[in-house]
């Protein structure tokens, strides 16, 4: 029997269910191997759905859940509505034309994160921009893109920001260069707009902003912007994203997270006190 097929950047349920997959496999003792011949299907067919590359075919979990021991039909018949849940695409699919699936994966980890820190050397987050903004930062790094799909790129961002005020909101804690605020992104009227939006960011509840000044000199991550996002999901390990100009990476190993975190921690140290910051961007704003 053939592959699964890839169905697109999985949703975090995939990812959550299907670590729970590997974890019952293990603890029932068995291998890739062992658990694909009792499915009659190759042994990375079991492997891509532990790691959420391919869809949860329905018969599948059932069939695996009872090889793994699992013979409470309540808990199989949970588990299998999850696995239908996880299945549909997530609000960002009806963007697929725009939106690539390295971002995609990005966006799921994003909706479903209840801390999110940043590091951000070049732009205002995306979560935090304006539309003027967005316009500006989405054309220069697509100068070709027709501007239809300038329009769709904007959507989705505007729309990625609405988690900010849903209940149960994250924690979005930023930390920005001072370069970030005095590059002047689609002229001076949209960096006025932008730096309203950042400084009325400041008084929300669930965001921090601080900013390193040029003053503080070099830091850890003077590399490159890169996320970590962390889950109230017990399976879900904290998960870093670094993005580039042609795709995105992202670590789940605990060493590798665990270096950018001090590297964090380290720059938040350097930069203004969050409590400063409103002050800061607002007398950069009288500059503009």
């Amino acid at each position: 029997m053939a592959d699964a097929r890839p169905v697109g950047a999985p949703t975090v349920l995939r990812v959550v269910l299907g670590k729970r997959l590997q974890d019952l496999r293990e603890k029932a003792g068995l291998s890739y191997e062992q658990a694909g011949k009792a499915l009659d299907v190759t042994h990375a067919t079991v492997r891509r759905m532990e790691k959420a590359e391919v869809g949860l075919k329905i018969p599948y979990i059932e069939k695996l859940l009872r090889i793994y021991g699992i013979d409470d039909s309540d808990e199989i018949e949970n588990f299998v509505a999850l696995a239908r849940e996880a299945n549909q695409p997530g609000w960002w699919h009806r963007f697929r034309d725009v939106l690539p699936d390295w971002f995609s994966a990005f966006v799921s980890l994003e909706g479903e994160a209840n801390l999110i820190r940043a590091y951000e050397p070049h732009y205002v987050p995306g979560l935090l921009q304006t539309e003027g903004y967005a316009r500006a930062v989405l054309r220069a790094g697509m100068p070709h893109a027709a501007d239809a799909d300038i329009d769709r790129g904007v959507a989705v961002r505007m729309e990625r920001q609405s988690l900010l005020t849903r209940e149960n909101a994250p924690l979005l804690w930023v930390v920005m260069d001072e370069t970030v605020l005095r590059r002047r992104i689609g002229g001076p009227e949209v960096m006025r707009e932008q730096l309203d939006r950042l400084i009325e960011a400041t008084a929300m509840p669930n965001v921090r902003l601080q900013v390193i000044p040029f003053a503080a000199g070099p830091h850890p991550a003077m590399y490159g912007p890169f996320h970590i996002f962390r889950f109230p999901i017990q399976e879900l390990p904290d998960i870093a994203y670094a993005e580039n100009l042609v795709g995105a990476v992202y670590f789940d190993q605990r060493d590798d997270v665990s270096t950018l975190l001090e590297a964090l921690d380290r720059m938040c140290a350097q930069a203004a006190p969050a409590h400063t910051t409103e002050a800061y961007l607002g007398g950069i704003r009288k500059e503009i």
